[in-house]
């Protein structure tokens, strides 16, 4: 599959507004797009940022869908957003895990590469990583985005909650120094949000 991500930041004390808009207008918005596969809204209440990921089953629905979201998303993430950044990726890692609920924790971790090593780095993570991040206490899906031709991505994980995102630092912490270290990235960026609500279907 592939994906549109949203990254906003702004004023912490309008953050609300924006989660409500894309949890309502945006949640219906996408849901009549044709080729649309699930989505996932996450935040960090504490120094305002927001994320969200669009699911899309192919390069063409998620271009498609493109113009009304572009069109759409300035009214919907104001008045918080200060800054909007918009990327896609191709899904080329997916363990959808179980259904999380609100208040579980995602673990965002930017990373480059050589263009030449995006099949070592979906390898990498598929085969070596992702078992080992399955046996994390509290672990609920992980997925790897891939910008084949700019060597850039991104890998998140899921935890069913807070508690569970805190306790597994260490352990995803030895997990992404070897397997960085095997593919080839470079680690540019770690982050945490909280869970407003994440589904993707897969099948």
């Amino acid at each position: 599959m592939f994906v549109r991500t949203v990254y906003a930041t702004g004023d912490p004390a309008q953050l609300g507004a924006a989660v409500h808009a894309l949890n309502t207008q945006g949640h219906d918005l996408l849901e009549e797009r044709p080729g649309y596969r699930g989505a996932g809204v996450f935040i960090d209440r504490d120094l305002g940022k927001l994320l969200s990921v669009s699911w899309w089953e192919s390069v063409e629905a998620r271009h498609n869908s493109d113009e009304v979201m572009r069109a759409r998303r300035p009214e919907l993430l104001q008045p918080f957003a200060g800054t909007v950044a918009v990327e896609n990726y191709e899904a080329a890692v997916l363990h959808a895990g179980r259904r999380t609920l609100a208040g579980g924790g995602l673990r965002l971790t930017r990373v480059e590469f050589a263009p030449a090593d995006a099949d070592l780095a979906a390898d990498t993570f598929r085969t070596g990583v992702l078992p080992r991040l399955e046996d994390l206490p509290g672990f609920a899906g992980a997925a790897l985005f891939l910008d084949r031709a700019r060597g850039r991505g991104m890998t998140g994980v899921l935890f069913t909650d807070r508690g569970a995102l805190v306790a597994s630092r260490t352990g995803q912490a030895t997990v992404r120094r070897e397997g960085a270290a095997k593919a080839h990235v470079a680690v540019i960026a770690l982050e945490e949000f909280e869970i407003v609500h994440a589904d993707v279907r897969s099948d």
